[in-house]
């Protein structure tokens, strides 16, 4: 009795405390999507009001008409994205697939370089990728975006874990049948890979939506521009427009919002391997 009233009183506060961070996530947004509505004017007057004293469409008026470089951002935004997670999705499990199935000389030798690579912050490396990038003539150029984020050690290491527990059963099967490696990584150990590759493209998708320091590091010309960095020009030196800015914000948030919302299940999904078909 004891101890189930004491897992009673457990559930409960964990369930109060997720309430509780819950609503201290969900309170900014909210802020910002009612600013979205308001003048400049009324946010700077009213502070924390979440209704608009005087409801507007202006500033999503202004960012789509107004504002000719917007669309471009938002293109130049998906276009990364899109193109650095597709690229993530084939080679990270390529490899991680490779170093799990071959057995080749210098194996271990990467797969110990690859943990190594994760104890490595980012920002160590973020000024020889400048220099390497410039020397190459990538400034200004989505391929300084895209290419050198087109593999990345976490989610090689994700994959490779994965395909060690992946049943070589279902590959061997599909070898009698006369399967290539090929045809075995694409239409055997792909396939089933869902949960991981769901994962792998929600963090790559989001990771690049967001990125605001390597675009503002390689891009000088505003028609290259992210929407991160794009959104940033909103900002002067005596006034920033934040009734633009909240605006922009709510339509940035909606792709990557999108992604994750469609690509939840996937991701917490489990996964079960049988071999009866």
């Amino acid at each position: 009795m004891e101890a189930s009233k004491t897992r009673t009183i457990a559930r409960v506060l964990t369930y109060l405390m997720l309430m509780l961070y819950a609503v201290i996530t969900v309170i900014p947004f909210l802020w910002a999507l009612s600013a979205s509505f308001k003048t400049l004017a009324e946010i700077s007057t009213t502070g924390l009001s979440f209704i608009p004293e005087h409801f507007t469409l202006d500033n999503y008026k202004y960012i789509f008409t107004s504002e000719q470089m917007f669309p471009r951002w938002f293109f130049n935004s998906v276009l990364v994205g899109v193109s650095v997670t597709l690229l993530n999705l084939l080679l990270n499990s390529l490899a991680g697939y490779s170093l799990a199935r071959f057995d080749f000389p210098g194996n271990k030798l990467i797969f110990f370089f690859i943990l190594t690579i994760l104890m490595v912050p980012d920002k160590v490396t973020l000024i020889p990728q400048y220099l390497i990038i410039k020397d190459l003539g990538w400034l200004n150029s989505f391929r300084s975006l895209i290419i050198p984020a087109a593999v990345q050690a976490t989610y090689i290491f994700m994959m490779r874990q994965f395909f060690i527990s992946f049943p070589k059963e279902l590959e061997e099967a599909s070898e009698m049948d006369g399967m290539t490696r090929i045809g075995m990584f694409f239409r055997v150990a792909l396939p089933l890979a869902g949960p991981p590759l769901a994962a792998m493209a929600i963090f790559t998708f989001m990771g690049s939506w967001n990125e605001f320091l390597k675009p503002l590091l390689f891009m000088s010309e505003r028609s290259m521009f992210t929407l991160p960095l794009g959104l940033n020009t909103f900002k002067g030196q005596y006034i920033s427009y934040w009734n633009y800015i909240m605006a922009a914000s709510m339509i940035f948030t909606l792709p990557a919002l999108l992604v994750y919302v469609f690509g939840n299940k996937f991701f917490i999904k489990g996964i079960t391997f049988t071999g009866t078909k």
